[in-house]
């Protein structure tokens, strides 16, 4: 969504501010004896940055002479480059508006349309990576180029001392920077959107249909189960305590009751298993006026 929306206004930002560029560079020549001078030497230049091909003329302040100069470098193919991504990140940003917008169920039908669409902002990304890389230092170039120490040093009638050279009007750079900075803001933009249409693709999906654990999310896991049956177990044992222990309780007097029965059942039968008496033969006396056998006496009291 946010490339729907700022990729067309940044791209357009950045190769509109580059391709429409105009500069002008203004010197001027006094010559020493007042009638060769040029006070108004202008020198206009633009993209797509041929300089080698601008040219201007100067007084060489020696008779009436004119000699023709042409600035030096050709840096038109860092701009070039940089104005060409721009164009194409334009077009296939109002193409992918349109497929979001328009054809959303044929874009992810099969998964091919966000594995086309992650493929080419990555190929975007890497290409206003390295052409606003290279257009930064083309800028450079041109400013060193179109200085004007520089440019008057290229005059004959500068290099003599008698002579005097300035320059009246210099270019403005502050559209060049604009768009390389604008450059630079498009690779923010597309490197971040990779992120957002990698989302769609069904990799990404995979991924979260399959998640990876390392060993400490294993272990974590484990330990949170752990913690979870531990938990589980008690809890039961916590509501039902008072009942537990009550039937824990009565299954202890029961069992006392048991023990006591069996105490009563043993006393019962030890109270019953009286000693056998022995019932053995009469002793018999030899002496006379006993009795032979003795039984049971009975005493009789005189009275």
């Amino acid at each position: 969504m946010c490339m729907v929306i700022f990729a067309p206004i940044f791209a357009i930002c950045a190769f509109a501010t580059c391709g429409g560029y105009y500069g002008h560079l203004q010197v001027k020549v006094d010559c020493a004896d007042r009638r060769q001078s040029n006070l108004s030497i202008n020198i206009d230049f633009g993209y797509p940055f041929r300089l080698q091909q601008v040219h201007f003329k100067a007084p060489l302040c020696e008779g009436k002479r004119e000699e023709v100069l042409f600035l030096d470098g050709d840096i038109s193919s860092a701009p070039q480059f940089f104005v060409t991504v721009g164009v194409f990140a334009f077009l296939y940003s109002l193409l992918a508006t349109i497929v979001y917008v328009f054809y959303q169920n044929k874009y992810l039908k099969n998964n091919r349309g966000p594995l086309v669409d992650f493929v080419v902002t990555v190929v975007f990304s890497l290409m206003w990576l390295v052409s606003s890389c290279c257009w930064a230092k083309a800028l450079h170039d041109i400013k060193t180029a179109t200085n004007p120490t520089q440019v008057l040093l290229l005059i004959s009638a500068c290099r003599a001392q008698e002579n005097k050279c300035t320059a009246t009007q210099e270019p403005f750079w502050s559209r060049l920077n604009t768009s390389a900075i604008f450059g630079f803001v498009n690779v923010v933009l597309w490197v971040g959107n990779i992120w957002f249409v990698f989302k769609e693709t069904g990799w990404y999906k995979t991924g979260q249909r399959y998640p990876t654990r390392s060993a400490s999310g294993k272990r974590s896991s484990e330990m949170r189960q752990r913690l979870y049956s531990e938990s589980s177990f008690d809890q039961p044992e916590e509501s039902y305590g008072p009942y537990r222990q009550d039937s824990f309780s009565q299954s202890q007097g029961e069992f006392g009751q048991q023990l006591q029965r069996q105490a009563s059942i043993n006393q019962s039968q030890v109270s019953f298993s009286l000693p056998q008496t022995y019932l053995g033969k009469p002793v018999i006396y030899e002496r006379e006026n006993t009795v032979a056998s003795q039984g049971p006496m009975i005493f009789v009291n005189e009275m």
